[in-house]
């Protein structure tokens, strides 16, 4: 038995290849098959797409088999590699981690091959697929607790070459939002881990986690707008329309832009994703479960900013985030 990662059909092959991305058993869990599809028109640029990497956040993988079911007709040039499902064991659960170690894959690459389950498959993905690829499109949607506008994001990146590169492949999804985060959790995140082999990665994000037919067009509208900028695939680059508007813009958030919830309690928005607002203006209110009499407390907007994300709703405990900011990035 072949004890490292492999595929069971050859990359390089021409025309459409459709196999497994073979990731080895351990003492945890014996050896499984994620599903990959490719299709070589030879020169051209090389790209890989990913959906599933959390398990709770499923317009990825279905974005995946629609590009799946066009791609063989629309493709004209260069290698496209798609596998809907990087975690199949987080997907099936609905659960952000994977249940069997408890880790998020989206924070231990390039993985151990000798680790556990989840580790074995950022191992995998990093030694199998990742060279095979100069591009990287890695399926989000924001979670079940939030509400999110269609966006593309990235983190920052020392190389200013590559964060250029970057924030241009981002635009040409033609989303609401090109995003740069200043995230205070980047270690192990699989476009960290891709940035630092020099690698355009980009992670488009949408939503809260649950399915609708609206989110799924606008999701595949995108995709299909940076297949045509990279000349994958022939057709005309569009706006996305979102909440019946048509604009882009490109948005810087900082860890400090995250406001939190100053106690427990159920939050309830009161704005919107996208509202321009003001200092003192209201986000959302706090209401106390625990006294009929206790006063609810007003969260507002510190200063000029954006709304980028709204909780959705939910019971938060003290110091959990209820809202994100932005700003116009100024390069």
């Amino acid at each position: 038995m072949n004890e490292a990662p492999h595929l069971t059909f050859d990359l390089d092959a021409p025309g459409v290849s459709r196999g497994h991305l073979v990731v080895p058993g351990g003492a945890d869990h014996e050896e499984f098959s994620l599903a990959v599809f490719s299709l070589n028109k030879g020169e051209g640029p090389r790209l890989l797409i990913t959906g599933g990497n959390h398990g709770n956040e499923l317009e990825g993988p279905l974005v995946a088999r629609r590009l799946i079911e066009w791609l063989p007709k629309a493709q004209t040039s260069g290698r496209i590699i798609v596998l809907p499902v990087l975690n199949p064991l987080a997907v099936q659960a609905w659960s952000r981690n994977t249940p069997l170690d408890g880790l998020n894959l989206n924070r231990v690459f390039p993985g151990r091959a000798d680790g556990s389950v989840t580790e074995r498959i950022a191992d995998a993905v990093s030694r199998v697929l990742l060279p095979n690829a100069d591009i990287v499109f890695d399926l989000h949607s924001f979670g079940p607790t939030w509400d999110f506008p269609p966006a593309v994001i990235t983190h920052p990146i020392a190389d200013a070459d590559l964060m250029a590169k970057t924030l241009a492949m981002a635009a040409a999804f033609k989303l609401p939002v090109t995003l740069l985060w200043q995230h205070d959790d980047t270690a192990g995140m699989f476009d960290s881990w891709a940035h630092s082999l020099g690698k355009v990665f980009v992670c488009a994000e949408f939503g809260g986690g649950t399915v609708s037919a609206e989110a799924l067009a606008i999701y595949e509208a995108g995709v299909r707008n940076a297949l045509v900028t990279l000349g994958l695939v022939e057709g005309k680059v569009e706006d996305v329309s979102f909440r019946n508007k048509r604009s882009s813009q490109t948005l810087e958030t900082l860890i400090s832009n995250e406001l939190k919830s100053p106690a427990q309690g159920i939050f309830e928005p009161r704005c919107s994703v996208l509202d321009e607002v003001r200092p003192g203006d209201l986000i959302g209110i706090l209401h106390s479960m625990d006294s009929v009499s206790a006063p609810s407390i007003d969260i507002r907007a510190p200063g000029p900013s954006i709304v980028l994300a709204i909780g959705s709703g939910a019971h938060v405990d003290r110091n959990e985030g209820v809202a994100i900011l932005a700003r116009p990035l100024h390069n």
